[in-house]
């Protein structure tokens, strides 16, 4: 349905066209940018179907299989169809408010159900289809889910909940068929405005606690406030924009949704069964990528290969998820002519530092402020800001839109990550005299493994309900491809016995048992027993001294350990 655009509309495509203008011009961008204020807003009725009202055989997203087969679907046909799929979820009871755990591939139907949530006003929840029955469990009860939208695939994994079902693909006994929505109704009428601080999207994010927290997001924070990191990606109009991610994760909806979109450019999508470097080039060649997003995992595999093999790469190179080392940032620059440019945000907010198009890049650093957010550094001791290395925190007395509204039904944790007036991070970062800023690391424990945030207190947890285990302590161990693994330090039960063959029979136990209660992401990878875990004198564990240690252990090539994918296989 062709939709007429609004002052909304045009305050975002106002804002959006100027960061346009100033798409290599930092000084200018930041000097000149405010975010729009809208009292509503719906990204789905008052941008997306606007845009295809406007231009509709545009392509909005392009799908290439495992077998290079490809599908486009149009801004004009995809607005249609996520009218279609909103009168439908209407018409099973989805109602404004209503939370939806959305647990998709990166097939077509999330981007229906995705705009037809948000034409609704209902709440979505993107979640991996990593996550074992137990992690769904979870989140379907703190995500107040009253539905589940599911690959029909792992309908097994949704065990007891007192939801609705909705299954796409396989039809499943007990659960509503995707395809019956192509027989609703094609013109959806919404039941009114949108308010703009109505919430939008919950993304489920770990920490260092056991569970993950849940970040809310309202109906600008995201779907306007990634106007940053549209301007930060480089992507314009007509662009074809390939982000490697995983649907389920913050950093799909920044990339593979938002962004392109605020664009309006092509979503591009090569579903791999297996990575190969050669045939994503060939790929990329073949259907003229022109922005390219990917986490530092794919980079390092990438630099594997012949480089050479893509005949024209990407105008913009983008990484994100930490930062890259001077190697695979040279060596890409010196196949492909262009540098890759390193980003930083939270699932809490939008893009809020990057190195910007056409601008100095130096290797190592995640580049400046970008506009419309108010980064300061604040020492870790006394809190107050600082020119030094620092806490990465926003001034909260110019709040920025792509800052989430807070933790769901949290409002300690909110308070907390509040608090002194600013939003904290938790990530540490050096900044230089000309204004950019290189991470140093994270100011708890969590780190990062293939790309995905792991808490140890979560590994720590689930490997202490095993009858063997007296104690725990997960920490990254450097891996020259995945960044790192989870490794964990064991103290056994006296029970295991001794010697070689006793610590191989109990990591093989204690690996199977961790593979039955995490998902398959979390899996520790390396099990060493030891006597003692290294502590304050409070009894905390010191897991800097077993980081350290790791680092050596791998720098010096030595093998100690029992490995899951060496040993245990």
């Amino acid at each position: 349905m062709t939709r007429d655009a609004t002052a909304a509309t045009n305050a975002v495509r106002e804002m959006r066209d100027f960061l346009f203008a100033h798409g290599d011009d930092y000084d200018g961008a930041r000097a000149g940018f405010a975010w729009p204020q809208v009292d509503s807003f719906n990204f789905a009725l008052e941008w997306f179907d606007v845009i295809a009202g406007e231009n509709p055989d545009r392509p909005a997203v392009q799908i290439v299989s495992a077998d290079l087969s490809v599908q486009s679907w149009s801004y004009g046909r995809l607005s249609e169809r996520s009218d279609q799929v909103a009168n439908w979820l209407r018409d099973l009871g989805i109602r404004r408010g209503d939370h939806l755990i959305v647990m998709l591939n990166n097939t077509i139907e999330l981007w229906e159900i995705m705009l037809a949530i948000t034409k609704i006003g209902a709440i979505a929840i993107p979640t991996s289809t990593l996550l074992s029955a137990s992690d769904l469990a979870y989140r379907i009860d703190h995500g107040r889910a009253r539905a589940v939208v599911a690959l029909g695939g792992l309908a097994d994994r949704v065990e007891d909940a007192d939801v609705l079902r909705i299954a796409v693909g396989d039809a499943t006994a007990g659960w509503h068929d995707f395809a019956a929505s192509a027989d609703a109704a094609a013109v959806f009428e919404p039941d009114g405005p949108t308010p703009a601080s109505d919430t939008a999207l919950l993304y489920f994010t770990s920490g260092t606690t056991s569970r993950p927290k849940l970040v809310q997001h309202t109906h600008v924070s995201y779907p306007v406030g990634h106007l940053s990191t549209m301007w930060w990606l480089g992507v314009r109009p007509d662009d074809v924009h390939l982000n490697i991610s995983s649907p389920g994760w913050a950093k799909h909806a920044w990339s593979s949704f938002y962004s392109p979109f605020l664009a309006e450019a092509t979503v591009f999508v090569y579903n791999y069964d297996r990575f190969d470097a050669n045939t994503l080039m060939q790929v990329m060649d073949t259907h003229h990528v022109s922005t390219f997003c990917a986490p530092p995992t794919v980079w390092r595999m990438l630099i594997q290969a012949d480089l050479s093999r893509l005949t024209n790469p990407p105008r913009e190179l983008v990484g994100a998820g930490e930062p890259l080392n001077p190697e695979v940032i040279n060596r890409v620059r010196e196949a492909w002519g262009s540098t890759i440019r390193d980003g930083y945000g939270q699932t809490e907010m939008t893009a809020c530092v990057g190195n910007s198009p056409g601008q100095v890049v130096k290797d190592g650093s995640m580049g400046r402020a970008l506009p419309g957010y108010p980064v300061v550094l604040l020492d870790p001791v006394t809190g107050e800001v600082t020119d030094a290395e620092g806490e990465i925190a926003l001034d909260l007395s110019e709040a920025p839109l792509g800052l989430m509204s807070g933790y769901y039904e949290d409002p300690e944790k909110t308070a907390e990550s509040r608090a002194g007036g600013f939003h904290h991070t938790g990530d540490i970062a050096a900044r230089d005299a000309d204004g950019y800023l290189t991470y140093v690391g994270r100011a708890d424990d969590v780190f990062k493994a293939s790309d995905y945030k792991i808490s140890p207190f979560e590994l720590e947890s689930a490997l202490l309900e095993h009858e063997l285990v007296v104690e725990a302590a997960v920490v990254p161990s450097p891996d020259p491809t995945r960044l790192a693994v989870p490794k964990a330090y064991v103290i056994l039960h006296g029970s295991a016995g001794s010697g070689a063959d006793a610590e191989h029979a109990a990591a093989a136990q204690i690996f199977g048992f961790a593979r039955e209660r995490l998902s398959s992401h979390l899996w520790v990878r390396i099990i060493e027993f030891v006597p003692e875990l290294p502590k304050t004198i409070s009894g905390k564990i010191r897991r800097v001294e077993l980081r350290a240690r790791e680092a050596e252990r791998v720098a010096s090539g030595d093998a100690t350990g029992q490995h899951l994918d060496r040993d245990h296989r």
